[in-house]
């Protein structure tokens, strides 16, 4: 099995993570837990975390058994050429959909945001384009970009969700249970995969220096990015009331329109561009990760050439929908359920087989 070039450490690879997971507080992600558990939403995120640890606990425990391995070798390695390559495969297709899904809305957000004179189409091409140069450099690239520029992008999002909160009503927050405890516990079952990006992570197990600066970087990426979404999502309802977010598609960018700095105004020209950076790295990385598995199960070399033919591809695919943020939010609720069976069982059996084969003993 062919290895990609460079190596990461602890810091570029928690960087990656923030910016790849942590997006999602920006984008209309929390519109789902806003329509199914109201101002309770945060909660959900809470026991999301929770309920990942396990998976993630037993992806680590394999990934770090075979050093050599990133999650394609062990996946044939553990489960056979043909049972592994078909669960790859699957995996393939739905990292696709997910990048066509996503990029469609962050296009969406650009155009009815703040271009609303430039054609979707040349936003789409524009976004793509700069994520497929990124991508094309290589993950030691990626990794280095995402470090220098998380500070700032981090202090950004700070000042925001500060803002939010002098200028909230704790009282939104409300019964504070919501919709109930059960419904709380349901929703947050269904949609635990919204951490799915931490089973693409194994992906460039092998480009991280150690076994150590992996781990390291997996719990406290997934620890920061829980805490994170939380704090924002709680910083909506109370700026919007839990009735009124609903009716928001992207309640960041609403956030950043409303909330105020002091004598300076159109405060969102501020923050935009800190989020577009974030958005360009995201979607290198998840282009990166895309063509290497791609790579990976058709044997092919050197699958950063491919990435422009896939980035090709999701422009096509993404711009045939008329209204994707309708879309995305119609569909996104049923795609994280259906991939959130994967990322709970995924790992744990990868693990029950390595134990099987008795490479733990080994």
């Amino acid at each position: 099995m062919y290895k990609t070039e460079g190596k990461i450490g602890t810091k570029e690879l928690f960087s990656i993570i923030i910016l790849v997971v942590g997006t999602k507080l920006t984008d209309n992600t929390p519109l789902i837990f806003f329509d199914d558990l109201g101002n309770a939403a945060w909660m959900a995120i809470i026991l999301i975390f929770l309920i990942s640890l396990l998976p993630i606990y037993f992806l680590t425990k394999v990934m770090t058994l075979y050093p050599e391995m990133n999650l394609v070798e062990v996946t044939n390695h553990l489960f056979g050429k043909y049972i592994g390559t078909l669960l790859l495969f699957g995996l393939w297709l739905l990292i696709t959909n997910s990048i066509i899904s996503t990029s469609a809305v962050y296009t969406d957000i650009i155009g009815t945001m703040y271009f609303t004179k430039t054609p979707i189409v040349i936003i789409y091409l524009l976004l793509i384009a700069v994520a497929v140069y990124i991508a094309k450099k290589g993950l030691e690239n990626i990794g280095s970009a995402s470090w220098v520029t998380i500070i700032s992008i981090k202090i950004s999002l700070a000042i925001v969700l500060l803002l939010a909160y002098f200028k909230g009503e704790t009282a939104f927050l409300f019964p504070l249970f919501g919709e109930g405890e059960l419904r709380i516990m349901k929703e947050s079952a269904l949609n635990s995969s919204i951490f799915a990006e931490f089973l693409l992570i194994a992906l460039i197990a092998t480009n991280v220096k150690n076994k150590s600066s992996y781990k390291k970087a997996v719990w406290l990426g997934l620890l920061v990015v829980t805490v994170e979404i939380a704090v924002a999502l709680i910083a909506y309802v109370m700026l919007f009331d839990y009735n009124g977010v609903k009716l928001l598609n992207y309640p960041f960018h609403e956030t950043i329109r409303l909330i105020e700095l002091g004598f300076i105004t159109n405060v969102e020209s501020m923050f935009f561009p800190f989020w577009l950076i974030a958005t360009f790295l995201r979607f290198s990385f998840l282009l990166y990760i895309n063509a290497l598995l791609f790579g990976g199960i058709f044997k092919i070399k050197n699958f950063e050439y491919i990435i422009p033919t896939l980035g090709t591809i999701i422009v096509f695919l993404g711009l045939i929908p008329e209204t994707p943020v309708f879309n995305f939010t119609s569909n996104q609720e049923i795609f994280l359920n259906i991939t959130t069976p994967i990322f709970l069982l995924m790992p744990f059996l990868l693990w029950v087989s390595a134990k099987v084969k008795g490479d733990y003993k080994k």
